[in-house]
Parts: structure tokens; sequence; C-alpha cells
């Protein structure tokens, strides 16, 4: 006979029992778990808290940009040496060629006196050339006055002869004599002619040689005497002297820099922009600023883009006119836009960003804050754009994580 199994039934005590068992079993195991996390406790006032937004992301950038002329001109020497009198003072209006200070420098002065001096003896020394040449011209020519001459007598004298010896008058022997005086000045008015004419030849060639050999002495002397001239420093251009300030006795390098003059012919604004936006910022982006309450728009003309102390510098000219009452050194903040709106998840600024550059934060739930990747794009004056890793209405820890960043759950209480 087959033995007769009967299942086993729990009771309803007995189940209970069971779960609980369960659950004391998940508790533990939960905060054996939290006991191997690093969990930090601050209180709620002494961390910045945001709320993710979603909304249009403003694609600009904020400069506290300085008002500086369109033109400004440099003024240098190009001689370096030390100041020896001031004649015009910082902010002062000139023209061009106002005298602004006079240089001293002994050792130049005296190389441009003797290049001046050495110059000018080269000079004479081909003025006289010129005069020698000059002479045995006039020589030559004399010489051809009493050859001919002399030719003109003789040829009187040889026809005359030729009538009289062909009528037996006189003898060959005269005859002989007057045809030879002939023929020998005939003969010395042909070589003198040749000699002349290679003498004209060269002394043409000299000539053009010691013109131009004395022209470009005559440049060399002015170029000395402008550089000597040019010791006495003067307004290249008519403006508003500024970044100047001598010293008599102050000692300037060749080409250093004097002190600059703001042409007055409209005005252009200069930033520095943080290195993050290098290789978004291009000429022809848009701009905006306020002043005296309208508002101007302006377009980024030129970008330097080599980095100094974490900015690059930006030039923008006002489009139009720019306005009234600007002054040199003037602030104004200008809102720069890199593109267009769009929408986006929007987290605000903070100094989380030092800590993590963007790369986690911490997610505050149910009082409990903790680490998540996200990824950031852009960023503006107010907000990062949430990429991934959030949604909207989280909240995010956006202040500094300096105290707590080597930790898993911040405890936020309230």
């Amino acid at each position: 006979m087959d033995k007769i199994i009967e299942k086993k039934r729990f009771n309803k005590k007995t189940i209970l029992m069971m779960v609980g068992g369960l659950v004391f079993l998940g508790l533990v195991a939960y905060g054996y778990n939290l006991s191997l996390k690093k969990v930090y406790k601050v209180d709620a006032d002494k961390v910045t808290i945001s709320k993710v937004k979603y909304g249009d992301f403003e694609d600009v950038v904020l400069l506290n940009a300085s008002v500086v002329p369109l033109t400004s001109v440099i003024v240098s020497s190009s001689e370096g040496g030390t100041v020896a009198e001031i004649f015009t003072e910082n902010g002062a209006s000139v023209t061009k060629g106002t005298p602004l200070l006079r240089i001293d420098n002994p050792r130049a002065l005296s190389n441009y006196t003797s290049s001046e001096t050495s110059i000018t003896e080269q000079i004479n020394q081909l003025r006289k050339v010129r005069l020698d040449l000059e002479q045995n011209q006039r020589v030559m020519s004399q010489d051809m006055m009493v050859i001919e001459n002399s030719l003109r007598s003789a040829t009187r004298k040889y026809r005359a002869d030729s009538t009289l010896y062909s009528k037996k008058v006189i003898t060959k022997e005269e005859f002989s004599a007057s045809s030879q005086d002939y023929e020998y000045y005939l003969g010395r008015r042909a070589i003198l002619k040749q000699a002349i004419k290679q003498e004209n030849q060269s002394r043409q060639m000299q000539l053009s040689q010691i013109d131009v050999s004395v022209r470009r002495m005559n440049e060399s002397l002015e170029t000395i005497r402008k550089n000597i001239e040019n010791m006495t420093i003067k307004a290249p251009v008519a403006g508003r002297l500024s970044s100047y300030d001598p010293v008599i006795g102050k000692s300037y390098n060749p080409n250093e820099m004097l002190g600059k003059i703001d042409v007055m012919q409209g005005y252009k604004l200069q930033a520095g922009v943080d290195e993050y936006y290098v290789n978004r910022v291009k000429e022809g982006q848009k701009a905006s600023c306020e002043f005296n309450g309208a508002t101007y728009q302006l377009t980024v003309r030129k970008v330097i883009p080599e980095v100094t102390a974490g900015q690059f510098q930006v030039e923008l000219v006002f489009e139009g006119k720019s306005p009234e009452d600007l002054r040199r050194g003037l602030s104004l903040q200008t809102k720069l836009t890199l593109s267009d709106n769009s929408k986006s998840l929007l987290l605000s600024q903070g100094q989380f960003f030092q800590s993590t550059g963007g790369a986690w934060v911490f997610v505050l739930k149910d009082g409990q804050a903790k680490k998540r990747n996200v990824k950031i794009g852009r960023k503006n004056f107010l907000y990062y754009e949430v990429m991934e890793g959030l949604q909207k209405d989280e909240e995010v820890i956006t202040s500094s994580y300096d105290q707590f960043n080597q930790y898993d759950i911040i405890q936020v209480n309230k």
C-alpha cells in the first residue's frame, strides 16, 4: 500500500516570521553596504543647491570691455638715450610735428657728426674731380683753337704757294715747306679731334658716376641730419597724448615706446576673454552693450589668440557711430553672442566645476547627495548646458566640492 505523503502547510504566523527575517537581513545588508561608503555631513545653509531647468540657452559671454581710441599711434625714438628736455605733458592735445621731448645720446651724436664730416669731405673731393675734368676739357678746346688757327694760316700759305709754284715764281723747296706745314697741322687737328672725342666719352661717364655718388652721399647726409633732428621727438600725428610719463634722465632703448597719440576719430572696445572660449570667438561675431540707457551693437574686428594669465584679447567696433561722451578707460559690460539660442537642460554655474571639470556632480535626493557622471556642454554667464546625466527638476549641489570631493555620499541636514 502506497504511503500517502501530506504536504506541509505554513500557517500565517510562520509566513510573517519568514518575511520579517528577510526584511531584517536586507536592512542589515543595506546598513553594511552603507557603512562601506564614505559619508560627509553638512548643513543645508553651507552649500548651494540648484535645480535643473529646461529652457533657452543663450550662447553668450559677458565681457568687461574697456573703451580705447579707434586708432592709436605709438611714439618712439629710433635712437636710444636719456631724456634731456620735456616739452609736453601727458593728456595734452597735440598737432602733427609738436615737439614732445628731446633725447640725449652723445655717442650716437658723435658717430653722426663723424659720418657727416667724412661724407662732406668725399663730396668735396668728387667736386674737385669734376672741376679737373671741366678744366681739362677747356685746355683741349683751347689747343684745338690754336691748331685750327695754325691750320688756317698753313692752308692759305699752301694754296698761295701752290699757285706761285705752278707759275715758277717760287722754288720747289719753298713749296715743299708750306705743303709740309699744311699736312702737319691737318694731321694734328685729326689727332686732337680723336683725343677730344675719347676724352668727352670718358668725361661724360665719370661725370655721371660722380653725380650718382654725390646724390647718394647727399641722401646719407640728409638721413644723418634727420637722425640728429629726430633726437627731438615730435608728434607723428594730431591727437591726444597718452601712456606718456617721461622723467628727466630716464633712459630709453632704441624703438622703445615713449607714449601713444590717440587719434580722436572714434572709439572701440577691448576686452579679455576666458581661454575656455579661445576656439569659439571669431572675427565678425556680434555683441552689444549699454551706455547712458541706450543699447549699441558691435562687431568683433580682431581676435588676438595669444593667452596671457588665462585670457586672450578681442577688439570690438561699433556698428555705425559710437556713443557720445565716451572716454578712454571707461568700462562697459558687453554681451558677446557666440551662436543662436537653443533649448537645453540648464544647470546654474558654480564652483563645483573647478573640482570636477564638469565630469560629475552630487545629485541631491531625500536629504542625500550622491555622485553621478554627467556631460556638460557649453556655458554662458549664468548656466552650463547639460548634455547627459541629469533630468529636469533634479537638484544638484553647485557650490565648491573642495571639502568633500573624496566622499561618496553627502548627508545634507536641514
